[in-house]
């Protein structure tokens, strides 16, 4: 499906994405049925996940030597917090929030109501964290998120990664999907993927017993 969705395009000037798409079946949304994960890919993305730091102090220094996207302190956030738009303009620049523990509650004060449906509320992280490998995982992770609908998309690479590479992420989405359905791969109705300007790619029919 990979190959083919690659193979047959038109040149683009930029990079394009690789999406998969998974369609569900025999799942009531309505009745509050969702995922919002974190996946961390096998194989690296050229482009990795941007993420942003809150925390102050050491925390903080440390988030900038490592080279986290974005550093805010405790000062800077109730700033972000007073004005709508520079509060969703954070938010949507960025994939992950990690934050430090002591400013979860003012996070959740200023920014929770745009956090919250977007499914973006910051992981969690002590001070005295490993924030270099933390950041490394979240750089190579997407998120996997299904919300009142029955079916999803995601990024799992883009095309100048091997087709092997890509099914690799593939799959490991799929299986993490899989765990969390409540019938397992029989709630999975099809799969497709496409490049972010092709045509889907649907998944040959296979009579499961």
């Amino acid at each position: 499906m990979i190959k083919e969705a690659k193979t047959g395009q038109k040149e683009r000037k930029f990079k394009q994405a690789i999406e998969l798409i998974m369609v569900f079946k025999d799942i009531d949304v309505k009745k509050g049925f969702a995922i919002n994960e974190t996946v961390q890919l096998p194989k690296t993305m050229a482009q990795p996940a941007s993420v942003c730091v809150v925390a102050s102090g050491d925390l903080g220094l440390k988030a900038k030597g490592a080279k986290a996207d974005r550093v805010v302190d405790g000062a800077e956030l109730n700033q972000v917090g007073a004005n709508k738009r520079e509060s969703r303009k954070l938010i949507n620049g960025y994939d992950f929030f990690l934050s430090d523990t002591q400013l979860m509650a003012t996070v959740g004060k200023t920014l929770g109501q745009f956090m919250g449906p977007r499914g973006k509320m910051p992981t969690p992280v002590a001070f005295n964290a490993p924030i270099d490998s933390i950041l490394e995982r979240f750089r190579s992770s997407i998120r996997v998120r299904l919300r009142n609908s029955l079916s999803l998309a995601c990024k799992i690479g883009d095309e100048t990664m091997t087709d092997n590479d890509l099914a690799a992420n593939a799959s490991t989405v799929i299986s993490m999907v899989e765990k969390k359905l409540p019938g397992g791969d029989k709630n999975i109705k099809k799969i497709m993927v496409k490049t972010t300007m092709g045509k889907l790619v649907k998944q040959p029919q296979v009579e499961k017993k």
